[in-house]
């Protein structure tokens, strides 16, 4: 055994495995074939279960791999396989890339040295080799060749490696505590013990102490005849001196360490090869027992058949080759054979022949600590023996050892679960852990009668009740009857123990183990108020109702109730107890507005407040659906000093929830008219008609007023009836009314709400002066009546004096009002002489602009052509535009309204139909400018075609046109057409006012003709040059932008 610890870095000149070339493929890879998932899918089909072949716990195959020379020994650990051959070379394979294979040959002869055996860590990173002849090396993942060990010469029986330390650092390449061949090697060798005997070592292995005590180690070394262990503190801090294992050793140097054979472990069990036998047991890391491998057990060596066709049945036992520990088995190779014995039983359930060429013989079988894989060899061949349903009959084996919880562990299919489940119950049945054994009775598939019957044979309720509790938890939901059955049983179960229970108090009063169980009968209350909430979809409530009546639990009973919603059967119970309040309460906690209606009636009559503060709570209620329970407060006697709570609930629905229907209005009217704490007290009546609110569309109140105004007149409610009268328009009934009460004040104040009818207004004033005057007789009154109005004078009051009255009392009166007449007569006489003096100034202004003029320059030009002014009919503006007769038209038509744009039409018409009779005259009896010898320059107008089909056609031309004009809508400005309205708007050249053109005497018609053709001309000329357009424009376009929407203005650009 090495106990060194050692660093040392790969040699640079070795490359590692993934840079060799790539050789011929040997075939290391596994079985396609693998049914496992669906038969386990299928397993419980019975079916199946016929048609499911029997399969081995292992399954031994040949690697597809010919070694060049004979085997000598292997190695594997992590996926990486050492192979020695007796031609002294190692092969190396990684078996993740069995493609990948590396041969590295030793500087040795066949003749002069052979392979032993080899040990590679678990982390597969070191090789130790050694030969027959105690030559070692040392081939570290990577090198191109091993590192003898010249100076360690000696056979390696086995070697103890730092697993822990190995796997936990995936990339050193220290072997730990094990070796260096960089330094000294006799300075890192330390003989640690000498054991008694003088027989080699055939196993070493330590472990630290897993949980208990992390520091401390547990060696175990085997010889042919026994079992040591070491027990003891490695010392951490001797590491780089290669001392660490020197404490646990030097505490055996006296004494001799435990007794105890080839050794192989498996995690934490551990195996000897024996002469008689297999020394099988566990590792025990306890600090406070001596022999730390417990459960020990001693398996014989099968008895071998020599053929299968011999006549003898059996030989004596052999002892076998090598010797492999899986999770469950202990397999053992002879020499043609392979078998595996159960080590949960010790008996043998597989056996299965190694293929064997002639003339080869098997070596060994190796175990990858780290994959768990087993691997068997021969001299010719290598074979892997793979683990392929070990666990299959495990379950039945620790089945039958009680281990259920084990069993279970390992039971893969439904049916082996129920199997162990069944059997533990049964147990602890017999065991008497009633409780226990429901748990697992509810687990399994035992029939529901036989267990019922089972516990109640025994008169075990309190475990059947958890049995059924269990198989309740365990029901499909689907299952509605079997899970309402089980849950109204549980009900039963848990009010008969608590009739039990309250029995036994009431027997043991005086006891001391009253308490106790009046604690256990609060707890299984509890637990049913739990089991009500959790499982009331479960329960049929008529079917609970029944049973819970029948135990007398009515507390139990109100409480199902209400967990399952049905508050109206707590709201009648307590209503039938007369707890008002109590019935309020669930009503108030619950959503059903139903409720409210159906209870409202009962609990209104005995606990109306209550009652309406539950209602304000709720402001989803119809009032009009609550008017039942509302009116058993109409007659209901009650205190002076108090508030109605009718009238409190029916405000808040009006003014609050603004309600608008008139059945709560005028219910609101009655108990304001009816139920009056004092019959004289008009004021919360008052009140509510001034404050009520109105319809917007109408403005007249909800509720109605002829059924108001009949209930206060029914009421002698005098007040309340004047305000109503008001509220219909009635002034006069209602001046009358307060007038017939004697209520000058509130006959005032009616008198002055017609705002809007002056007259009517006077005429109430007058009744009431006439009350004053002829029923109250007190003329100062009236005297001062007068001045709370502004409508009535002095001579309006004085036909109601009476004939023979004394004027002393009135007559500053008079005077007053007599003055008063005097300053409104001199105050018209001056307006008329304002009014006087304003028309005369406005004559004069008229006179004064007919006579202004405008000097205009030979060079002036039009505002809007641009060409000269003179040379046709021009208008000039004050603000100094001046524009041609044709261009004004056309400017003006833009700005002009719709109004004016259509008397320009009329006027247009009128003028064509003037005009038609002037030519016809001219060419028949007039003399023309040519025949007189004074040629006239005229210009030709744009409008020819215009004008001439109307003159041309006469009136039946013009007729339609004005039709058309006065109704062409948005075309009125097309329909103006400047030239030909210049045309027949114009005088003639040589026209003179008052002689017309031939400058001969007119006839009568003919000068009417004219007079009505200059009016017309008048009038558009006044139209037209109302104002200036442009200016007129300028103004009208202030809001409107510079560029019209859709207009593309290029001149601000950049």
């Amino acid at each position: 055994m090495f106990d060194e610890v050692v660093e040392h870095v790969v040699a640079e000149a070795g490359p590692s495995h993934a840079s060799f070339p790539q050789v011929k493929y040997e075939g290391f890879e596994p079985s396609p074939y693998d049914d496992s998932p669906l038969l386990e899918a299928y397993a419980d089909d019975p079916r199946i279960q016929g048609l499911r072949p029997v399969t081995q716990p292992f399954d031994l195959c040949p690697v597809q791999y010919t070694p060049p020379a004979p085997l000598a020994c292997l190695a594997v650990s992590s996926d990486k396989m050492a192979i020695g051959l007796a031609s002294n070379t190692i092969v190396l394979i990684e078996l993740a890339h069995p493609d990948q294979i590396l041969q590295i040959p030793i500087s040795r002869k066949p003749t002069e040295m052979s392979l032993y055996k080899m040990f590679l860590d678990p982390s597969g990173r070191h090789l130790v080799i050694t030969s027959h002849q105690g030559e070692n090396w040392y081939l570290f993942r990577g090198w191109k060749k091993p590192k003898q060990l010249k100076s360690f010469k000696m056979v390696i029986e086995s070697i103890a490696w730092n697993e822990p330390a190995l796997l936990s650092s995936p990339h050193s390449t220290s072997t730990r505590e094990i070796l260096d061949f960089f330094k000294s090697q006799e300075r890192y060798l330390h003989l640690l013990f000498t054991l008694p005997e003088k027989t080699p070592i055939t196993g070493i292995r330590f472990d630290m102490f897993p949980l208990s005590d992390p520091r401390t180690a547990l060696i175990i070394v085997t010889t042919p005849t026994r079992i040591y262990q070491f027990v003891g503190a490695p010392d951490r801090r001797s590491e780089e001196s290669g001392r660490m294992f020197l404490p646990v050793f030097s505490a055996y140097r006296e004494t001799a360490p435990s007794d105890g054979i080839k050794i192989t472990v498996y995690h934490e069990l551990t195996t000897a090869r024996l002469a008689p036998g297999i020394y099988y047991g566990t590792l025990n890391f306890e600090q406070s027992i001596d022999d730390h491998i417990d459960s020990t057990q001693l398996f014989p060596y099968p008895t071998l058949s020599r053929h299968e066709t011999s006549t003898t049945s059996s030989s004596p036992p052999q002892v076998p080759v090598s010797i492999a520990l899986t999770e469950f088995h202990l397999v053992l190779l002879y020499k043609d054979r392979l078998i595996g014995i159960c080590t949960l039983n010790g008996k043998q359930n597989y056996e299965d022949t190694v293929p064997l060429r002639p003339n080869e013989a098997v070596r060994g079988i190796v175990t990858d600590p780290v994959r768990r894989t087993y691997w068997v060899y021969t001299d010719q061949s290598i074979l892997e023996l793979v683990v392929r349903n070990e666990s299959r009959d495990v379950w039945q084996i620790f089945l039958h050892q009680q281990k259920f919880d084990v069993a279970l562990q390992y039971a893969k299919t439904t049916s082996q679960r129920y199997q162990v489940l069944s059997a533990h119950a049964n147990a602890l049945f017999d065991e008497g852990r009633f409780f226990q054994a429901a748990q697992y009775y509810a687990q399994c598939t035992v029939p529901f009668e036989e267990v019922v019957l089972k516990y109640l044979d025994a008169g075990e309720r309190d475990a059947l009740r958890s049995y059924v509790f269990s198989r309740l938890e365990r029901t499909k939901k689907t299952d509605l009857t079997q899970r309402m059955m089980l849950a109204t049983w549980l009900v039963e179960f848990y009010l008969s123990k608590c009739d039990e229970l309250d029995d036994f108090c009431a027997a043991e009063a005086a006891t001391s183990d009253v308490q106790n169980v009046e604690t256990e009968r609060i707890m299984l209350e509890e637990d049913l108020r739990h089991f009500f909430e959790t499982y009331k979809a479960n329960l049929d409530r008529d079917a609970v109702y029944e049973l819970i009546q029948g135990h007398g639990r009515i507390d139990m009973l109100l409480f199902f109730a209400t967990v399952v919603g049905d508050h109206e059967y707590v709201i009648q119970h307590w209503i039938l107890e007369e707890e008002w309040s109590k019935a309020i309460d669930v009503l108030n906690r619950q959503s059903d507005l139903e409720l409210y209606y159906r209870f409202g009636t009962v609990l209104t009559r005995h606990a109306p407040k209550e009652m309406v503060d539950a209602w304000l709570r709720q402001p989803a209620l119809d009032p009009l659906r609550l008017i039942p329970s509302l009116l058993q407060l109409q007659h209901a006697p009650r205190d002076a000093l108090s508030s109605n709570q009718a009238v409190r609930y029916l405000n808040h629905v009006v003014f609050q929830q603004s309600n608008t229907s008139s059945i709560i209005h005028n219910l609101l009217v009655t108990f304001h008219a009816t139920l009056s704490p004092t019959p004289s007290d008009d004021g919360p009546l008052l009140r509510f008609l001034t404050t009520a609110p109105c319809d917007p569309l109408t403005g007249k109140p909800y509720y109605d007023l002829d059924y108001a105004l009949r209930l206060c007149k029914r009421a002698n409610r005098i007040q309340a009836c004047v305000h109503i009268y008001a509220k219909m328009g009635l002034y006069e009934n209602s001046v009358d009314l307060a007038l017939d009460k004697g209520d000058l004040e509130l006959a005032k104040v009616n008198a002055d709400m017609p705002e809007n009818d002056l007259p009517l207004r006077k005429k109430l004033w007058l009744k009431i002066a006439r009350y004053v005057v002829q029923d109250k007789k007190d003329i100062k009154s009236a005297m001062r009546f007068l001045e709370d109005t502004d409508l009535l004078k002095i001579e309006d009051i004085l036909p109601f004096f009476p004939d023979f009255v004394v004027i002393d009392d009135f007559k500053e009166e008079i005077a007053h009002a007599l003055e008063g007449y005097s300053a409104h007569i001199d105050e018209l006489k001056k307006e008329m002489d304002e009014a006087t003096r304003t028309a005369e100034s406005i004559k004069q202004d008229i006179a004064e602009l007919r006579s202004r003029f405008v000097t205009i320059a030979a060079e002036e030009t039009c505002s809007m052509c641009a060409q000269l002014l003179l040379t046709r009919q021009f208008y000039v503006f004050p603000c100094q535009h001046t524009f041609h007769a044709d261009c004004l038209i056309s400017l003006a038509r833009e700005c002009l309204p719709t109004h004016a744009l259509r008397r320009v039409l009329a006027l247009q018409t009128e003028l064509v139909k003037g005009s038609q009779a002037g030519p016809a005259e001219r060419s028949t009896t007039g003399t023309s400018d040519a025949q007189v010898g004074q040629p006239v320059r005229q210009r030709a107008l744009l409008s020819t075609n215009f004008v001439g089909p109307a003159l041309q056609n006469g009136t039946k031309a013009v007729a339609p046109l004005g039709r058309n004009i006065l109704s062409a809508g948005d075309k009125l400005r097309d329909l103006i057409i400047p030239d030909a309205l210049a045309a027949v708007a114009t005088a003639p050249v040589g026209w003179i006012p008052g002689i017309g053109l031939g400058g001969g005497k007119k006839s009568g018609p003919d000068k009417d003709g004219e007079k009505r053709t200059e009016r017309l001309r008048a009038e558009l000329d006044d139209i037209l040059a109302s104002s200036c357009p442009m200016c007129e424009n300028v103004v009208a376009g202030l809001d409107k932008p510079f560029v019209d929407p859709g207009e593309m203005d290029t001149t601000w650009a950049l």
